[in-house]
């Protein structure tokens, strides 16, 4: 114990470092896998059955493949494609942010498909556009649904985001190689590393959860 409290003490701007690097890859993949997630569901949701085909492919190989795989990929891949020059971070979050993409546009075509399907014939009753139904009538109803499971999505990517250690961009998994190749310790910065996690998670887990209670309560 006393060992743990010591390189706390002396590397603990370190950990806090990672920490907000972890915070802030979580974030800007759920919010941008939000925008693109929000594309593929409409796409899935379309009558036109190209859009659909796509939007089903690309969900399928999202899912059904390793995250770490598709880091790897774009790692590998995305300087050789595009033109102009990337680096080791940018193509770590592009890849996060479509991995979450795939997963956040099932969440909002759930959330989507939850609302009663009288609101939609109501709403075309009123000689409203297909676009003016989704955007003024079903969604302001299914962000109810959608909101909390973004939420948990958020924590998961929190967890998630550690993979990126592997090609050390800066988050909390990074922050422990950092402190074990300065101290040559393993389990005391692991430990600590771990319970950092924990605590977040948790937190997160908790006001997520009083969240979406507030929500049902509001309903």
């Amino acid at each position: 114990m006393e060992k743990l409290v010591k390189l706390w003490v002396n590397y603990y701007p370190i950990f806090l470092q990672g920490l907000v690097g972890t915070l802030w890859l979580a974030a800007i993949t759920v919010l941008a896998g939000t925008v693109l997630g929000m594309l593929i569901a409409l796409m899935r949701m379309s009558r036109l059955k190209t859009l659909n085909v796509i939007s089903q492919v690309y969900t399928d190989v999202l899912r059904g493949t390793p995250i770490l795989l598709q880091l790897y990929f774009f790692w590998l891949a995305l300087p050789k494609i595009v033109p102009f020059e990337m680096s080791d971070t940018s193509c770590i979050v592009v890849a996060l942010i479509i991995n979450s993409s795939s997963y956040i546009s099932e969440i909002i075509r759930a959330g989507i498909a939850a609302v009663d399907k009288g609101q939609w014939e109501a709403a075309r009753s009123l000689g409203l556009s297909e676009t003016n139904v989704m955007m003024k009538v079903i969604m302001p109803q299914a962000i109810k649904n959608i909101l909390p499971a973004l939420g948990n999505q958020f924590v998961m990517m929190v967890k998630e985001t550690s993979l990126a250690s592997v090609f050390f961009v800066g988050e909390l998994t990074t922050s422990y190689k950092s402190v074990q190749s300065m101290t040559f310790l393993s389990i005391q910065p692991l430990i600590i590393v771990g319970v950092i996690y924990l605590v977040v998670t948790t937190v997160l887990s908790k006001l997520v959860g009083v969240f979406e209670r507030r929500m049902r309560v509001s309903d």
